[in-house]
């Protein structure tokens, strides 16, 4: 099933965009009365029958919907420093949506070499991925935030919140312990079995290749994010981020 995708719905009709209406026509071949799936980024999938079938625009009418299409049962916010080479945080990104996730910040640090983030091109990767990966929801994308900005934005967070770093010795001077991603994961399971149990929600922080900053990580130990261990092998940072999603959908989905 192709899954196309468009924010113009007004009632029971959508209108696709240029470059998904052309798609639609000119590469899949579409014609008025074909039956296609929309998404419209809230988490519905709309099957609809096309009216009008233009490669400029494309105008359907729905014939029904379908709710919660291709959701996930927790609350994901990845928070990354994206690195110097961009095409590996968008890497990064377009496997996240495929699993399932719920929004994505990129990071500004001390120790960021990458401090600009190009959004538009990024909204544009985590859509298509959406689509590839029969999701009904499209993951909320940032721009870029400053490290201390989504320390404040935590202060609200009703879920856990766990940050990865190298520096042992700010660990030794607070006496806190790293806690395993298997273990952090566990301690956020929901004990109700009833079908109104709240979901599962997480945040983690993963920093640039040079790692936080002692400020950094002492401002987000103080905010109540515990410090999380991914293991004894040293990972690039899309590797870091993509194992806790990873991790996170294993445990939840």
């Amino acid at each position: 099933m192709e899954v196309f995708y468009s924010k113009n719905i007004s009632g029971d009709r959508i209108v696709l965009p240029a470059d998904e209406s052309f798609h639609c026509v000119k590469v899949l071949r579409h014609r008025a009365g074909d039956e296609i799936g929309v998404s419209c980024g809230d988490g519905n999938l709309y099957r609809c029958r096309i009216t009008e079938a233009s490669p400029k625009e494309v105008t359907a009418q729905v014939v029904s919907v379908e709710a919660a299409f291709g959701v996930h049962h927790y609350y994901l916010h990845m928070a990354v420093a994206p690195p110097k080479n961009s095409e590996r945080f968008e890497w990064f990104a377009e496997k996240a949506v495929e699993m399932g996730i719920d929004r994505i910040t990129p990071l500004l640090c001390k120790h960021s070499e990458r401090k600009v983030f190009n959004r538009e091109r990024g909204q544009k990767i985590i859509v298509s991925a959406a689509k590839q990966s029969l999701k009904g929801e499209v993951p909320q994308l940032d721009e870029i935030t400053p490290f201390a900005d989504i320390i404040r934005q935590s202060e609200c967070f009703d879920g856990g919140k766990f940050i990865a770093f190298c520096d042992s010795e700010i660990l030794a001077e607070r006496e806190d312990r790293r806690v395993y991603i298997g273990q952090a994961l566990e301690s956020l399971a929901p004990t109700d079995s009833t079908d109104n149990k709240p979901l599962p929600q997480v945040l983690f922080l993963i920093g640039p290749e040079g790692d936080f900053s002692r400020e950094e990580i002492q401002m987000a130990l103080d905010a109540g994010f515990r410090p999380l261990s991914l293991g004894e092998s040293r990972l690039r940072i899309e590797t870091a981020a993509l194992l806790c999603v990873g991790a996170t959908y294993l445990k939840f989905a």
